[in-house]
């Protein structure tokens, strides 16, 4: 049978490779193309006021970004500071406290809850977890929290709180797998170099597996931010819809991509196409600074 050289098997090697690479190069510069070329209408005609503008009327042709950047950011950052210190612990449970057998078991679920599509998670909230939020959670908050603007109006079971806790379950199982691989790379001699120094299992986990991990859960944590970001059905069933800025999380809100997913089928004006693809070419860029940023927070923490 013929067989290649070792030189020329590199050099296939290394060319396919480049190739891959190149057209993956190609694909996103083509994406992001597309969209400048589609956004440029509404670039031209609102400019960065485009960005801080309020007012969003399809009808007069004003468009304005503002309440869905703050829809996306709120929704996104509140189900963040929820996932993140639940999927540490989850990762940390399994990894730390449970037999093999279990763990793996365990494990196996936890990462089955991200293949659940994401209508299903919107179609749960809508029947069970926004009911849950208008009688249980929304009164808790306001007889404990009322006195903060975070928790004040009413609540009708829709809306940015309702958005988040949605976001958070959806991004568990990506933080939660992601630290659970890292965990379990901790050389065990560390660990036991950590009971010998008369560490109790608190110190041990935070001295020999949180602290030389912060690269890796920082890693983690973006990566649910950026699924957080880009989320669409079930977040467009369950945050309200409505143009606002408001400092309640019981109020209704938008984000970029549930506008996109309600109005881009009924968009009859040019511009109102534009100013969408004007909000998609916004959201890339969110997204990329996001994983820029989080490329950044690892190579500090290497080098520290």
């Amino acid at each position: 049978m013929f067989k290649l050289k070792s030189k020329t098997q590199d050099a296939l090697l290394f060319y396919i490779l480049r190739t891959i690479s190149l057209v993956v190069i190609a694909l996103l510069l083509g994406i992001i193309y597309i969209l400048i070329k589609a956004a440029w209408p509404s670039i031209v005609g609102n400019g960065l006021s485009f960005l801080l503008r309020k007012d969003w009327n399809p009808v007069e042709d004003q468009y304005g970004a503002l309440p869905f950047i703050f829809g996306t950011v709120v929704t996104s950052l509140v189900a963040l500071l929820i996932a993140t210190p639940v999927s540490i612990l989850i990762a940390l449970f399994i990894t730390e406290y449970l037999p093999k057998t279990f763990s793996r078991i365990i494990s196996l679920l936890v990462e089955m809850v991200a293949a659940i599509p994401s209508i299903v998670f919107g179609l749960w909230g809508i029947f069970y977890l926004a009911p849950f939020v208008k009688s249980t959670i929304a009164p808790f908050l306001k007889t404990h929290l009322g006195f903060l603007p975070l928790f004040q109006g009413p609540s009708f079971g829709i809306g940015i709180l309702t958005a988040s806790l949605i976001l958070s379950i959806m991004i568990v199982p990506t933080i939660s797998s992601i630290c659970r691989s890292i965990f379990e790379l901790i050389p065990a001699h560390q660990k036991e170099a950590s009971y010998a120094l008369g560490s109790t299992k608190y110190e041990m986990i935070k001295l020999a597996i949180i602290s030389p991990s912060l690269s890796g859960i920082s890693s983690a944590v973006v990566l649910g931010l950026g699924r957080a970001l880009g989320e669409t059905m079930a977040v467009t069933m369950l945050i309200g819809n409505s143009p606002v800025i408001s400092s309640s999380l019981f109020s209704p809100a938008a984000t970029m991509a549930s506008v996109m997913a309600n109005e881009y089928a009924d968009a009859n004006t040019p511009l109102h196409v534009s100013s969408l693809c004007y909000l998609a070419l916004l959201l890339f860029l969110i997204t990329f600074l996001s994983n820029l940023f989080a490329r950044t927070i690892v190579k500090s923490f290497s080098k520290g």
